[in-house]
């Protein structure tokens, strides 16, 4: 089994992580590693990483050569990850590793690919967090194209098959939590209540949370496309009833100057003219993107080639991603 950690400045909190990750890991019954991707972390993280993994043997480090992102880092540990079976959960201790013998007991007994860490209680996350999310999830699950279960996150367990497959996927700015589930493998859940961080803070403000609704809605769904061809359409037959009412009101001699009416009625297709465009600029962007061929991460140390040079060697290059998943050394 691998487990795969993002990280990016969790000096705080990764040993309260480790000291509860441990026991539950040798308690399964399973070979394992622990594969912790340190993206870019500009505290203690590094060194802290260090220190566990000579506590720890069984612990590996990746680290990225810059900050490239959470679900970045999530992808550059699934192309490294060895385990017939994947567990993908953050450091911060919101999501229970208790749980993961009860994923590996689901995936077995059910015979499914994939087994999904449900949030069932989200009492611990602020009013302002949950109203989101819930508006997140109620909004994905009309417009996508993926039937994924409500309130599942980044912490699952999947199979080689499946973790094979998302590899495989060459597309930029994937955001993990829709991709596994639009793959259509076999799936249960397991459900549990979303625990308070331990530590330190949350990396995922505001301005983070907005970028991973625009990347979820852009690359699973052509809906807004769609909805600024209905406001094309809208907007239309608003403008042929005007001008009829134009015609009409100048052939009885009804006219009244005003600017508030033109005023009103430039101001309203010049706003849907430039949402319209907004949105055509957001998939120019990825395709845009996706035609350059950039990495979305690069990797600078991998501790499994540092201690064993020819089969670590093997290994990240059997393990690498083609197209947006390159790694560089």
């Amino acid at each position: 089994m691998s487990v795969v950690v993002p990280v990016y400045d969790e000096a705080e909190v990764l040993p309260l992580f480790t000291e509860q990750l441990r026991p539950v890991l040798d308690d399964i019954g399973e070979t394992y590693e622990v594969l912790v991707v340190d993206d870019g972390s500009k505290d203690a993280t590094p060194v802290l990483l260090e220190r566990i993994r000579r506590e720890w043997p069984a612990v590996r480090v990746v680290r990225l050569r810059a900050n490239s992102g959470h679900q970045a880092a999530l992808s550059a540990g699934l192309a490294r990850a060895r385990g017939d079976w994947v567990v993908s959960i953050d450091a911060d201790l919101q999501d229970p590793p208790e749980s993961i013998a009860a994923m590996l007991q689901a995936a077995r007994s059910q015979g499914v690919d994939v087994v999904y860490g449900v949030r069932t209680d989200r009492s611990t996350d602020s009013v302002f967090k949950r109203g989101t999310a819930s508006a997140f999830y109620r909004v994905m699950g009309r417009i996508g194209r993926t039937s994924g279960p409500s309130h599942a996150g980044d912490f699952r367990l999947m199979s080689r098959a499946t973790v094979d497959a998302v590899n495989v996927l060459p597309e930029h700015h994937r955001v993990l939590r829709l991709v596994v589930p639009a793959l259509g493998f076999p799936s249960a859940e397991v459900g549990y209540q979303r625990a308070a961080r331990a530590a330190g803070r949350s990396k995922y403000p505001f301005t983070k949370m907005l970028r991973l609704s625009v990347d979820s809605i852009t690359g699973f769904s052509t809906a807004p496309l769609r909805l600024a061809t209905w406001f094309g359409l809208v907007g239309g037959v608003a403008a042929l009833a005007l001008l009829v009412y134009a015609l009409g009101s100048f052939l009885t001699g009804h006219t009244t100057p005003g600017w508030t009416s033109t005023f009103v009625a430039v101001a309203a297709v010049g706003a849907v003219q430039l949402l319209c465009l907004g949105m055509l600029g957001e998939y120019v962007g990825r395709m845009y993107t996706q035609m350059q061929g950039r990495p979305s991460y690069f990797v600078a140390y991998d501790s499994l080639a540092a201690t064993t040079p020819d089969q670590g060697r093997r290994a990240a290059t059997s393990s690498e991603t083609p197209g947006s998943e390159r790694t560089g050394r």
